[in-house]
């Protein structure tokens, strides 16, 4: 037996009822089309349900699958709702793009002191693009703003699922 087929025989039952891993794994499967027809939008319903079970890495590709409208119309506060998720339990992987959404405006009003406070935790964490982009747009800051920006950093907590 092929072993996507194997995989999916564990995983379908698991998934159904409820197991968050399970669904992660099988909306992948989805996703890439293997031991399956790819499907994305079956695998959007597979991200979502694990994703609204708190797995950071179903809410990351919800993120991207309504930032890029793969699977789902593009949708930049769906993406930005799926990446905020992943991004208050901490993650830098969806911090950046948090901040980058504030840059552009997209999903949320714009607002460049919330986006500098966001690579600025993206970048805490060795996130080596989002120290980049913070320190691109730090010139567009006044210090006022940047002192506002790095006390939000500073005051930041994760949130757990």
């Amino acid at each position: 037996m092929h072993p996507s087929n194997r995989s999916l025989r564990l995983l379908r039952p698991l998934a159904n009822h409820g197991d968050a891993v399970a669904q992660y794994n099988l909306a992948l499967m989805y996703s890439r089309g293997d031991g399956v027809p790819q499907s994305y939008a079956e695998a959007v319903k597979w991200f979502r349900l694990a994703a609204d079970q708190g797995n950071i890495n179903a809410q990351l590709n919800l993120g991207n699958k309504y930032t890029f409208g793969v699977g789902v119309p593009q949708n930049y506060a769906e993406a930005f709702k799926w990446f905020r998720l992943a991004a208050d339990q901490g993650v830098a992987v969806a911090q950046a793009p948090v901040g980058q959404m504030y840059v552009n405006g997209e999903g949320v009003p714009q607002d460049d002191v919330l986006a500098h406070m966001w690579f600025n935790l993206a970048a805490a964490q060795g996130y080596q693009s989002a120290a980049a982009r913070r320190d691109s747009m730090a010139s567009r800051l006044t210090p006022a703003q940047i002192a506002e920006a790095q006390k939000l950093a500073r005051e930041w907590q994760p949130k757990r699922p």
